[in-house]
C-alpha cells in the first residue's frame, strides 16, 4: 500500500508541500517523513486512510510547520521559492493564471531558464516523480555522483535566483515550453520502461506525463511539438496492456496481440500527429510519433514497413542527434536489411562513452548475434545486458534468452 501511494501520490503531495513551504529541500524532507510515518502506522496503529494523498500532505505540512517554527525560517533568510506578488489578478483587468495545478507549477519552476537543460530535467524527475538519484542517473546515462552534484547545484541556483513558484503568464509560455516537453518526455519514457523494480511499467509516471501533456496542449493548442509529444505518448501507450503476458513474461512487439491495442488512443494519437504536421515543420516528437504510428497502423509484425521507419530515423537523427536514436535506427536497419547490417551499425556505438552502461545496446547486439547463431558472442552479450539491467521483468526475459543460448553452446 505504501509503495502504491508513493508511486501514485508523490508528485501531488510534494507539489502541494512546496506550495506551502516555498522550500524544495524542506518540502522533500517532510514528504519523506510523512511516508515514513505512514509506513509505521498504516494498517498497524491506524487504518489505511481513504484519501492517502490528503493524509500524507497534512502530515508533511504539519512537519514542515514544526520545522519552520523551530528554525525560525520565516523570519530569517530568503525563501527558496517566492510567489510573484506583483502579477496583477483578474480584478485588475488581467487574465487569471492559465492553470491552477501545483504539479505544473513545480515543473515550470524546475524548468526555469536560469537552469541548464540537464539540470531542469534531472531536478523535475527527482522532485516531481520521486525518482531516486540512481534512477535519474540511469535515465541520463551518467554516474550517480555526477547526478547528485547536478541536482544539488540546481537547487542552490533556484534559491539564489529566487525563482517564483508559478506557471508563467501565457505570453511567456512559448519560450519555456521546450524544457517542459523534454521533462514530460523523459518522465513518460522512464515510466514506460522502468529502470528498476518488479514492474515493467510505472503507470503513475506514464499517466502523469500524459495528463500534463494534455494540459500543455490546452495551454498551447497551436504548438505542433506539444501535439506531437502527446501523439507520441498515446501511440506508444496504446500497447500497454499487451507488453507483459499473463505469466508476467515480457512480450516483444512481434509477440503482442495487436487486437488488444487501444484503438481509441491510436486514433487520437494519429489525429494529433496530423495536426502537428500541418502546423509547422516536424520536430523531434512529431517524427518519433510518426515512427510509433507506423507500428500502430501495421496489421502485423511481418507487415511492418521497416524502410519507412529507417527513413524516419534518418530524419530524427538530423533533428536530435543522439546515440539512443542511432541505436534504434540500427535495430530498424537490422530488421530491414538483416542482422549483419544491424550488428555492423551497433558496433559503431560500442566506443561511445554514454552507451557504456546502456543495457539496451548489449541486448540489441545479443539478439542480432543470436539470429546469426554466433552463440558464444551472443552469450557474452546477454550476460552483459543482464548485468546492466535493473528491471526484474526485463531481467527475467534476458535470463531466459541466456539459458536458450547456452543450450546451443
Amino acid at each position: 500500500m505504501i509503495a502504491r501511494a508513493h508511486r501514485a501520490e508523490w508528485a501531488a503531495v510534494l507539489a502541494a508541500t512546496v506550495h506551502y513551504t516555498r522550500d524544495l529541500d524542506l518540502a522533500e524532507e517532510c514528504v519523506q517523513d510523512a511516508y515514513a510515518q505512514a509506513l509505521q502506522t498504516w494498517g498497524r496503529k491506524t487504518p489505511v486512510p481513504a484519501r492517502p494523498a490528503a493524509w500524507l500532505t497534512s502530515v508533511a505540512r504539519n512537519r514542515a510547520l514544526d520545522r519552520m517554527r523551530r528554525a525560525s525560517v520565516l523570519r530569517r533568510a530568503l525563501p527558496l521559492l517566492v510567489v510573484d506578488e506583483s502579477v496583477p489578478g483578474p480584478e485588475e483587468g488581467v487574465e487569471a493564471p492559465v492553470v491552477d495545478d501545483d504539479r505544473l507549477r513545480l515543473i515550470f519552476t524546475c524548468c526555469h531558464p536560469a537552469l541548464s537543460r540537464d539540470a531542469q530535467v534531472a531536478l523535475t524527475l527527482r522532485l516531481l516523480c520521486g525518482l531516486s538519484t540512481v534512477e535519474v542517473a540511469r535515465a541520463f546515462l551518467v554516474q550517480e555522483t555526477t547526478m547528485a552534484a547536478r541536482i544539488t547545484r540546481a537547487k542552490k541556483k533556484i534559491s539564489a535566483a529566487r525563482i517564483p513558484y508559478r506557471v508563467p503568464a501565457r505570453e511567456e509560455l512559448p519560450e519555456r515550453v521546450d524544457a517542459v516537453l523534454e521533462v514530460l518526455h523523459l518522465v513518460f519514457t522512464t515510466g514506460h520502461a522502468a529502470p528498476v523494480g518488479e514492474s515493467l511499467i510505472r503507470r503513475d509516471l506514464v499517466d502523469g506525463a500524459i495528463g500534463l501533456a494534455r494540459v500543455m496542449h490546452v495551454l498551447l493548442p497551436q504548438n505542433g511539438e506539444v501535439a506531437g509529444l502527446l501523439a507520441l505518448m498515446l501511440l506508444i501507450d496504446s500497447r500497454r496492456e499487451t507488453r507483459v503476458g499473463a505469466d508476467g513474461r515480457l512480450l516483444l512487439l512481434a509477440e503482442q496481440d495487436r487486437s488488444r491495442w487501444d484503438t481509441d488512443q491510436i486514433n487520437e494519437g494519429v489525429a494529433l500527429l496530423v495536426e502537428s504536421l500541418r502546423r509547422q515543420p516536424p520536430g523531434r516528437y512529431a517524427v518519433q510519433a510518426a515512427i510509433a504510428a507506423v507500428h500502430a497502423e501495421s496489421p502485423s509484425w511481418a507487415d511492418t514497413d521497416w524502410a519507412e521507419i529507417v527513413a524516419l530515423y534518418d530524419v530524427l537523427r538530423s533533428l536530435w542527434p543522439s546515440p539512443v536514436v542511432d541505436l534504434n535506427r540500427a535495430v530498424a536497419l537490422g530488421m530491414r536489411d538483416g542482422p549483419e547490417a544491424g550488428l555492423a551499425a551497433l558496433e559503431l556505438l560500442l566506443d561511445v562513452p554514454a552507451m557504456a552502461t546502456y543495457s539496451y545496446l548489449s541486448a540489441a547486439r545479443a539478439d542480432f548475434l543470436r539470429r546469426l547463431q554466433r552463440w558464444a558472442e551472443a552469450e557474452a552479450a546477454y550476460e552483459e545486458a543482464l548485468a546492466l539491467t535493473g528491471n526484474e521483468v526485463e531481467r527475467a526475459f534476458l535470463a531466459d534468452r541466456l539459458e536458450e543460448i547456452r543450450g546451443h553452446g
